[in-house]
């Protein structure tokens, strides 16, 4: 959030000019007198803060959220403790996926025996252009990561919580993928 960081730069220069200042250049500093009342604006009321723009992460952000939690979700696969996943989730997802029931989404991966451990590894394809619906604050994100003999599909739907990403949604399908005349 660089308006809120720009914001707080402002205040602390502001603050750190007035009790910086010192009597000796107060008294060298001519002071204002202020105009008759007639002629002074009428205050306008403050401006209201806006909300800041939301914008798509760029490619290479992308691929580093959906690594991340591909990683993250191996993780809870191979040892069974979905605990980070559903931490490192949106406080909406949190909220309505306890460990347990991501362990019951996701145990027939587990069972089949699934790695996702090669999406650090392998570029993701995007079927799809990033989604950003401003209104939620939410990404969403569809696509594979290719492989011989799995490619793994996924569509992911992020939101954005203070200033960071962090997964809404999400559905990992791997899937066989026919071998290319070149490796035959």
């Amino acid at each position: 959030m660089r308006c809120g960081i720009a914001l707080a730069a402002s205040v602390v220069l502001l603050v750190g000019l007035g009790a910086g200042a010192s009597r000796a250049e107060d008294t060298r500093v001519p002071k204002r007198t202020a105009p008759p009342a007639a002629a002074q604006p009428e205050a306008s009321p403050p401006a209201q803060p806006s909300q800041p723009q939301i914008i798509v992460p760029d490619a290479e952000k992308i691929v580093l959220l959906l690594r991340n939690t591909l990683i993250t979700l191996n993780d809870a696969i191979q040892t069974g403790n979905f605990t980070v996943l559903r931490d490192r989730g949106a406080p909406g997802f949190s909220e309505v996926n306890s460990a347990a029931r991501l362990g019951q989404i996701f145990a027939e991966l587990a069972s089949r025996g699934v790695d996702l451990s090669v999406v650090s590894v392998i570029t993701p394809q995007l079927t799809e252009a990033p989604t950003l619906d401003q209104a939620k604050g939410m990404l969403h994100l569809k696509g594979y990561f290719p492989g011989q003999p799995v490619q793994i599909n996924f569509e992911m739907l992020y939101q954005v919580v203070e200033g960071r990403w962090r997964l809404f949604g999400i559905s990992v399908n791997p899937s066989q993928t026919r071998p290319s005349a070149s490796t035959q």
